[in-house]
């Protein structure tokens, strides 16, 4: 059989067709880019199913990790949906969302096509909660004036550069691999084995639950999204953001899994040292995808938060 060449993505029409919330998806031209993305408790569009709106709610942009997708948000998504109105898109490179330029997929870049999108979309956040790299992208945001939040929720941020051994060798890699043409195919192959999909997720220090390996599975055994994520981490610059985080103005709450093994906990207490009036909460017993372990108890620490805000979400998040 020929090789599956590089450029190969996910097809909604094949892949997707038993995606989570797949209720709640559509496709966006923006910034040069086709995005997918999905809505919950929009006033207009496709809907979750069951999700209930009030027109004054709240707004919240979802924005997951490096190498995952919409999927990380299947259970938070619709509980918080009512209380709030969201969107959640698939980042460039990754999932069903088309793959830019490799010098667009830096972190400044993946900012400013993030905004390309929230403006084509008529989504003005009040809140943004960003996973892992996702609260990353976040902070860049507002530090370049592209979004003006009230506030930013951090679960698992990666916000500081990688300590030893580990983060001199991180981008370098990264590089290395991104340049490599077949690199993304093998190792989209070598992904093909559950069972060391789910030592890769082990090492996260979560267990989640079949849907969520199972989506995870599909995207790491496509080169697509494979070389989307390596060209993520090939132009990533959490030095830069490190220095700038001290300007960073919005109120921000770090959420941080007491068992991550991908994030130290210690990197939220030091962000929370270096922004001011930033809030860190300890999810005891959760890893790096804590969220995706127990996404209500994470749906009510948001819910809790905004509400301290003066932002009044329409309803208790269910």
């Amino acid at each position: 059989m020929a090789a599956e060449p590089i450029s190969a993505r996910l097809d909604w029409s094949r892949d997707g067709l038993d995606w989570p919330n797949r209720a709640a998806s559509r496709f966006i031209e923006a910034g040069g880019l086709r995005w997918h993305v999905q809505q919950f408790g929009a006033s207009e569009g496709t809907e979750a199913p069951d999700a209930r709106h009030a027109p004054d709610a709240p707004a919240i942009l979802l924005l997951h990790g490096t190498g995952a997708a919409t999927h990380s948000w299947r259970d938070l998504a619709p509980r918080l949906a009512g209380a709030f109105s969201i969107l959640a898109p698939d980042l460039p490179g990754h999932g069903f969302t088309a793959m830019p330029a490799r010098r667009a997929m830096s972190m400044h870049g993946m900012a400013r096509a993030i905004a390309a999108l929230l403006q084509a979309s008529d989504f003005s956040p009040s809140i943004i909660v960003g996973h892992s790299a996702g609260a990353a992208i976040a902070a860049r945001m507002q530090l370049d004036g592209l979004v003006k939040p009230t506030a930013l929720i951090s679960l698992n941020g990666a916000f500081l550069p990688l300590g030893g051994l580990a983060g001199k060798l991180f981008s370098p890699a990264a590089q290395l691999l991104a340049g490599i043409g077949f690199a993304p195919q093998l190792l989209a192959r070598l992904a093909g084995d559950q069972t060391a999909i789910d030592r890769l997720l082990a090492s996260t220090g979560s267990s989640i639950d079949q849907a969520g390996r199972q989506g995870y599975a599909r995207l790491v055994r496509s080169p697509g999204h494979i070389a989307g994520a390596l060209a993520m981490m090939a132009n990533w610059d959490l030095d830069t953001l490190e220095r700038d985080l001290p300007r960073l103005e919005t109120r921000l709450l770090l959420l941080s899994g007491a068992n991550d093994l991908t994030i130290p906990p210690e990197q939220a207490v030091r962000v929370s040292r270096l922004v001011r009036g930033a809030e860190f909460n300890s999810l005891s017993g959760l890893g790096h995808l804590a969220h995706e372990e127990q996404p209500a108890l994470v749906a009510d620490r948001i819910t809790a938060f905004a509400r301290a805000l003066g932002l009044n979400p329409a309803s208790a998040a269910r």
